[in-house]
């Protein structure tokens, strides 16, 4: 990573931090995070933080929170907890706001998910009562299977765009937080590809004027967000910020981006097992997932336009991690398919069927069975917990914030965003030794290669 010069104006008031590569600006005052799409992922999360913050629950999950990291040599025996490594904003100092289309505030949208126990819900109602959902930008032409009231108006998208921007400075004012930072954790949209009116901001903004059909609300928040100067993540496989247009505004204004599509249960599963194939060199000639899912994510996913989206993110996982060009013996011709049932009595415990069809020594077969019982939201929520802490650090570290995409933080998505032309790296143990060598090298740290040959000279 090139290092980058510093920020031209950084604020005089504030002590900064300096290492060999980067300097990092402290996380004083509250950080205010804003959530489109106040749902089961969202409540579960902003729930998570205020149990954890009365004393009630562990962040168990969050690597943020319970992380170490290793510096030096083993024989250091240096391996501090990352929040301790790093000038990370703390939980106390975490303020929310969101938007939704419907008008339940987040302890009513909360209860509805059923995702938590009323007994925690209960303990602390009042803070989440308190958090009431801003009016949304919604279009079912973009998500078909809902529909709801809490919805902004305007002559075109350009406006509700302005309206987003507003409601910005409005929580930010209001709340006090000193920094922002988006999170899409709405549903899942229909599927679209890059247009020319996602090429440059002039022609966005045209779009926008013009309603352009390839311009879904999602994208309206990533827009007014980065225009904000807010850095954005997006947590559905909508198309939202893996545009020209969004990485042109996140540069110029030192907005970092990541996404997309929260890693969480049958794509955690394929990025760990996958690695682990690949590495014996065992074969694989057929991979059939299923799924059951009965939460609001599951009804969206019902409508095969937002399935189309869903399921690209899903299909690219073991096509990158297997690298059928290179081992064409052992998985050229791969089986892939994915499937996502809705069935409402399972709530948001989803049940992921995979079936793998694998072969070993003289094409011998074998198979392997997984049923994941899994909490969707349960494993998202500390998902959005370090995403929206290592965001903030990026816009604070002169190395980073000017990037755009954050590929460092490829560990938590099912699809990470490249710059164009570079294949993603899905394999999660190689995503997780990027990340903390992301770390280390902003401290000054020895990036850890696990060669290991110096303990034996």
């Amino acid at each position: 990573m090139a290092t980058r010069q510093k920020s031209a104006n950084p604020s005089p008031k504030t002590e900064t931090r300096k290492s060999e590569n980067a300097t990092i600006q402290p996380a004083t005052g509250k950080l205010g995070i804003m959530i489109p799409g106040m749902g089961a992922v969202a409540t579960t999360f902003v729930a998570g933080v205020e149990a954890i913050r009365k004393g009630l629950a562990k962040p168990i999950g969050s690597l943020t929170q319970m992380g170490t990291i290793r510096l030096g040599k083993r024989t250091d025996h240096r391996s501090p907890k990352i929040k301790d490594f790093l000038p990370l904003a703390r939980l106390e100092d975490l303020v929310f706001t969101g938007w939704d289309i419907f008008e339940d505030d987040m302890y009513s949208a909360a209860s509805k998910a059923g995702v938590l126990e009323r007994e925690l819900l209960q303990q602390i109602k009042p803070f989440m009562s308190s958090i009431k959902p801003r009016k949304a930008v919604f279009d079912r032409n973009y998500v078909k299977r809902l529909d709801g009231r809490n919805v902004k108006k305007g002559k075109n998208k350009m406006e509700l765009a302005e309206q987003v921007r507003e409601d910005i400075r409005d929580f930010k004012k209001t709340s006090g937080a000193s920094r922002l930072v988006m999170i899409w954790c709405g549903s899942t949209e229909i599927f679209l590809q890059p247009t020319a009116v996602h090429a440059t901001v002039k022609s966005f903004e045209k779009g926008l004027t013009e309603n352009d059909e390839a311009i879904a609300p999602s994208m309206i928040y990533a827009y007014a967000s980065l225009m904000e100067g807010v850095p954005f993540a997006n947590g559905a496989p909508n198309l939202t910020a893996d545009i020209p247009v969004m990485l042109e505004l996140s540069r110029r204004n030192e907005a970092p981006i990541c996404g997309k599509d929260f890693k969480t249960g049958q794509t955690l599963m394929k990025t760990i097992l996958a690695p682990g194939f690949k590495a014996r060199l065992l074969g694989v000639s057929g991979w059939y997932s299923t799924n059951i899912l009965g939460n609001r994510d599951g009804e969206v996913l019902d409508d095969p336009g937002s399935f189309k989206t869903k399921e690209e993110s899903k299909l690219g996982v073991l096509d990158h991690i297997l690298q059928p060009a290179l081992y064409p013996d052992l998985y050229k011709n791969i089986f892939h398919k994915v499937g996502i049932n809705y069935y409402p009595p399972r709530g948001d415990n989803k049940e992921g069927w995979d079936n793998i069809d694998i072969f070993g020594w003289l094409g011998y077969p074998m198979q392997i069975k997984v049923d994941f019982l899994c909490r969707d939201s349960i494993l998202a929520a500390p998902i959005v917990l370090d995403l929206v802490t290592f965001l903030d650090l990026a816009q604070r570290t002169s190395e980073l914030r000017g990037l755009g995409i954050q590929e460092w933080l490829s560990f938590y998505f099912k699809s990470p965003m490249t710059v164009p032309g570079l294949y993603p790296e899905h394999d999660l143990f190689i995503q997780l030794m990027k990340l903390k060598n992301t770390l280390r090298h902003l401290k000054g740290e020895e990036l850890i290669t696990h060669l290991g040959l110096e303990y034996y000279d």
